[in-house]
């Protein structure tokens, strides 16, 4: 008998609006995963809420993550894809899984010791709790594997570790994930300081790379982006960080090694190189944004059918768990 495919679940915050880093760092590795694995995919709208957002910007990112993630090659046929606030199972079993998360363990979360400097004006308890939302997203659907980055893996053993409190109080009811970092995944940096994470929430929108953005503002920020006065296009992350940033995305879009990329730009400077790059992003980029856009106008209902058949197939997966929760627990059945 063949074995049942291992469940993957990951998901993208709609608190800004997705750039080339979330599609080549986080995105494409998703599409690729749809064959080997049972794949859930998700817009963690209520983690969003942590900061402030305006209600129409919200509702238009979460749309628009959504039809991007279908227009790169997400296939609700074979994935599940959904918006979070959809499916209230993630928001009950956070607050089942708070009961038995230690302050002192959520104290020490990386993150959350950064968002203490970076929203002091705004720092309300769901920035606390949101790694205990969090494990509720991963355990909530017996997930096995976690797609995450180096800086994200400390979540994944926090779920873990929840996981493995509760199931000592109350036998075999949640499976422990395990953190997953794909082999195949560029790390795209910022193109205006390539020392830091390209991002979507972050403050000079000239260092990121929307999936939205058009052609000619694409092809002005690869062209403005920062590179140096040595005029040689090597892969030299140390003392070339900005060029090297330059030749991940390049290296990352067509497949080319770095010895290839410094062979096929030698004696030629980074004003050829610049804009090389700005065309095969725009390339790669192109077919997402139009038929995102569709999506968002002549294809709204087929999107809203989309995501509303993602709701209704993620809670059916979800249930299985959390009535073995509510039933250990000691609530009433329903």
């Amino acid at each position: 008998m063949e074995n049942a495919k291992k469940r993957i679940f990951s998901g993208i915050k709609p608190t800004g609006d997705l750039t080339l880093g979330s599609y080549l760092g986080a995105i494409k590795n998703w599409v690729g995963f749809q064959d080997e694995y049972e794949c859930l995919y998700c817009i963690v709208d209520l983690h969003a809420i942590t900061i402030r957002n305006d209600p129409e910007t919200l509702r238009r990112r979460a749309r628009e993550q959504l039809a991007q993630y279908i227009t790169a090659g997400l296939d609700p046929k074979k994935s599940v894809i959904y918006l979070q606030s959809h499916v209230s199972a993630h928001a009950e079993l956070g607050w089942i899984l708070g009961c038995y998360s230690m302050i002192g363990e959520l104290n020490r979360m990386t993150q959350y010791k950064e968002m203490q400097k970076k929203q002091a004006n705004n720092l309300n308890s769901g920035i606390f709790t949101y790694p205990v939302l969090m494990a509720a997203d991963i355990l909530l659907f017996d997930t096995e594997l976690v797609p995450v980055g180096e800086d994200q893996k400390q979540h994944v053993e926090l779920a873990r570790n929840i996981a493995v409190r509760f199931n000592g109080v109350y036998g075999d009811v949640f499976k422990l994930p395990e953190p997953f970092v794909p082999k195949v995944g560029a790390r795209i940096k910022s193109l205006t300081d390539p020392t830091a994470k390209m991002s979507k929430s972050d403050d000079d929108p000239q260092g990121s790379v929307y999936i939205m953005d058009s052609p000619d503002a694409i092809m002005k920020k690869f062209k403005r982006a920062k590179t140096d006065s040595l005029g040689v296009v090597r892969f030299d992350p140390e003392n070339q960080p900005g060029i090297a940033n330059l030749m991940t995305i390049y290296s990352a879009v067509t497949g080319r090694s770095y010895d290839e990329i410094e062979r096929e730009f030698d004696g030629k400077g980074y004003g050829v190189f610049k804009p090389a790059v700005a065309e095969v992003v725009t390339d790669v980029l192109r077919p997402i944004r139009e038929g995102a856009e569709h999506y968002l106008s002549d294809g709204a209902d087929e999107l809203e059918r989309i995501y509303r058949e993602g709701a209704e197939r993620a809670r059916d997966l979800s249930e299985p768990v959390l009535n073995r929760v509510r039933r250990v627990i000691g609530f009433v059945e329903r």
